[in-house]
C-alpha cells in the first residue's frame, strides 16, 4: 500500500499581501495542490491523506467543487482528509452536506472515527475541528483498534490552543504511521512512524526551508516514509557581511549576485551585518528592486574608531558618552546605544 501525506495546503491564502508577487503566490498554492494530484497519479498512490487545513479559511462552494473535481481524477486513489482549525466545520460551512466523489472520505466528526479499506488492509483514523481552537489533548488516549492491518492516524495540532500533543505518547500509541498537520515546517518526529509534512507551500517569511509532501509505503508489515520537496518557491533568510570598503551600490550588487545564485524566484529576508564606513548609509527601500525581497534588516554598525573620537571630542558630550558606554563589559543593548547615540550626535555636529 502506497500513500501520500500532505497538510496545510491553505487554498485561498494570499501570502505577502502588498508585495508584487502576492497574487502569483495565491495562484501557485493552487498549482502546487494540482501538482500533488499529478504526483499521486504518477506514483499510483493508493491513498492521498490530508491532515487538515486544506483551505486557509471557510471554503467557497465553487472551491469545494474545484477540489472535488481534482479528487475525482484520481481513479486509482482514495482520498481521506480531516478539517483543521483554519477551515473548521462551523454551522454554516459549505462542508455540511457537500457530496464528495465516491473516492473521497472526509472524517468530519469531532470525535475520532475510522475508515477501513479491506483491499488495502489499512484503517485510517481521524477527527475534524468544529471550532477554531481546541485546547483538549484529544489524541493522548487514542489507540488503534485494528489488529493485523496498517493503521494510520490523521492528526492536526500540536500547540496549546490547537489540540496539544504529547508526541512521545502518541508515537508509542501503536499506530503504524501518524500523519500530522498544523506545523508548517516539515518535521520527521520519528523515522517511518510520525511526521509533520509541513505546509505544501510556504506562506510567510518565517516558513523557511524546503516544503513538500511525505510519501510512504506499507509492505510486509513494515512502513517506510520520506519527505519530498515540491514547493514552487522557498523563503530564504541570509546574512550578508559588509565592511568599510562597501558602498551602498556595491552592497546591492553583492546581494543581487547571491540572490541570483540561490534562485531569483525565491523570496528573501536579508540581514546586513558587519562594520560599515561611518559615512555610508544604506538606502534599504531601494533594495526592493533587486528581486523578491520581503524584508531587509540592517544590523551593521559604523566602524567608529572610539579611541580617536574620544580624544577629538574629549571635552564635549560626545567624548563623555563614549567614555561612559565603551567598556569591556558592554552588552548588546549598551553597544546599540553607543553606536546609535554617537551616530546621532556626530550628525548634529556637522
Amino acid at each position: 500500500m502506497k500513500f501520500i501525506h500532505i497538510a496545510d495546503v491553505h487554498l485561498g491564502a494570499v501570502p505577502d499581501v502588498g508585495y508584487p508577487w502576492s497574487e502569483e503566490r495565491k495562484t501557485e498554492i493552487w498549482d502546487s495542490f494540482r501538482n500533488i494530484i499529478r504526483i499521486a497519479k504518477a506514483e499510483q498512490a493508493d491513498l492521498l491523506l490530508i491532515a487538515g487545513d486544506l483551505f486557509h479559511r471557510q471554503p467557497l462552494l465553487k472551491e469545494l467543487k474545484e477540489v472535488n473535481y481534482l479528487f475525482s481524477t484520481l481513479t486509482e486513489t482514495r482520498v481521506v482528509f480531516i478539517i483543521g482549525n483554519h477551515d473548521y466545520l462551523k454551522p454554516d460551512s459549505f462542508y455540511h452536506g457537500f457530496k464528495w466523489n465516491e473516492n473521497v472520505i472526509c472524517l468530519e466528526n469531532q470525535d475520532c472515527q475510522r475508515i477501513h479499506f479491506p483491499d488495502l488492509n489499512t484503517t485510517v483514523y481521524g477527527l475534524s475541528y468544529h471550532t477554531r481552537e481546541i485546547t483538549n489533548a484529544l489524541y493522548d488516549e487514542l489507540v488503534p483498534e485494528d489488529d493485523g492491518v496498517c493503521t494510520i492516524l490523521l492528526a492536526h495540532g500540536g500547540d496549546e490552543k490547537h489540540i496539544p500533543i504529547n508526541k512521545r505518547q502518541l508515537c508509542q500509541a501503536g499506530f503504524d504511521y501518524v500523519a500530522l498537520g498544523h506545523i508548517h515546517k516539515p518535521q520527521i518526529l520519528e523515522a517511518n512512524r510520525m511526521a509533520y509534512s509541513g505546509a505544501l507551500e510556504p506562506l510567510d517569511k518565517n516558513d523557511t526551508g524546503p516544503h513538500g509532501y511525505m510519501i510512504g509505503e506499507y509492505r510486509k508489515r513494515t512502513l517506510t516514509a520520506r519527505f519530498i520537496p515540491s514547493a514552487v518557491r522557498e523563503y530564504i533568510h541570509f546574512k550578508v557581511e559588509t565592511d568599510e570598503t562597501q558602498t551602498d551600490y556595491s552592497l546591492q550588487e553583492k546581494i543581487h549576485a547571491y540572490m541570483k545564485k540561490l534562485g531569483g524566484h525565491n523570496i528573501y529576508k536579508i540581514i546586513i551585518t558587519g562594520y560599515r564606513d561611518p559615512d555610508i548609509q544604506y538606502e534599504l527601500k531601494s533594495y526592493e528592486k533587486l528581486g523578491n525581497i520581503v524584508e531587509v534588516a540592517d544590523m551593521s554598525k559604523p566602524a567608529y574608531d572610539f579611541a580617536k573620537l574620544g580624544k577629538k571630542y574629549a571635552d564635549s558630550v560626545v567624548g563623555r558618552y563614549i567614555q561612559r558606554l565603551n567598556t569591556d563589559s558592554m552588552d548588546e543593548v549598551q553597544s546599540k546605544a553607543l553606536y546609535y547615540g554617537i551616530q546621532a550626535m556626530l550628525e548634529t555636529t556637522r
